[in-house]
C-alpha cells in the first residue's frame, strides 16, 4: 500500500522553537551509546546522568521531563536544547517518525503545532524513505 507522502514527499525545516521538545507528555528513548555521548558532553559520569536526567519507562531508558512536560534539557527561556549536538536519534529524526509518516492525520495534527512542518526544505519520497530506513530501530 502506497504511503500518503510517496507521491510528492513532504516539506520540513526546523524552526528551533522547541515545541517538539515539550508541552505534552512523552518519552525520549536513549540508547547506551547515546547515554555515553550525553555523559561525555555534560562532563559527568553515566551514573550521575541516570540519577539527574534519565528515567526508566516500560523497560527502556528515557530522558526525564519537567513538571510542564518539557524535556529536562530544554532551556525554558530560549527554548533551545542544552544537548543539541548530542541529542538522541529520536530527537534528530523528528518529524520523520514511523507513526507520523504512516498516518496523514497524525502528520496534520503535529504540523498544526510545529511551524517547521509543511514549509521549508522539500524532502522527496526517496529522501523520506532513506530517512525512515536510517532511523528505523
Amino acid at each position: 500500500m502506497k504511503q500518503w507522502w510517496e507521491e510528492c514527499g513532504v516539506q520540513f525545516e526546523c524552526q528551533m522553537c522547541g515545541k517538539c521538545c515539550g508541552e505534552e507528555p512523552g518519552s525520549i528513548w536513549v540508547s547506551e551509546p547515546e547515554m555515553q555521548e550525553i555523559s561525555e558532553f555534560l562532563k559527568i559520569d553515566r551514573s550521575r546522568l541516570r540519577k539527574l536526567y534519565l528515567v526508566r519507562r516500560m523497560g527502556k531508558i528515557s530522558i526525564n521531563e519537567k513538571e510542564n512536560f518539557d524535556c529536562v534539557f530544554l532551556d525554558e527561556k530560549t527554548r533551545k536544547c542544552g544537548i543539541y549536538s548530542v541529542r538522541p536519534a529520536q530527537c534528530r529524526s523528528f518529524p520523520f517518525w514511523d507513526a507520523l509518516m504512516a498516518d496523514k492525520n497524525m502528520w496534520d495534527f503535529y504540523s498544526s503545532k510545529c511551524p517547521g512542518m509543511d514549509c521549508g526544505k522539500h524532502y522527496t519520497p526517496e529522501m523520506v524513505k532513506e530517512l525512515l530506513k536510517q532511523y528505523d530501530s
